[in-house]
């Protein structure tokens, strides 16, 4: 019983969670070789949470957030 609602549950966070692939898929379509920033751009946006950006100019961190803003359809 136990091993048939954890396939269950496993089945619904699938399910579930695929809207995150695709916000990392455009992501990944404008933001090139910072897999590291993306998924912690997406962590912080599930988690509700707050994300400090930090590095040399030229990263790419405001071209990230404005993708991200616009994926999600929200204002930066």
């Amino acid at each position: 019983m136990l091993e048939t609602d954890i396939r269950e549950l496993n089945e619904r966070i699938q399910r579930e969670s695929q809207f995150t692939d695709l916000i990392y898929l455009e992501m990944n379509k404008v933001i090139i070789g910072q897999k590291h920033m993306t998924e912690r751009l997406l962590i912080g946006l599930l988690a509700n949470g707050h994300i400090l950006l930090e590095g040399v100019p030229g990263l790419g961190k405001t071209l990230a957030i404005n993708s991200l803003a616009n994926i999600i359809d929200a204002k930066f």
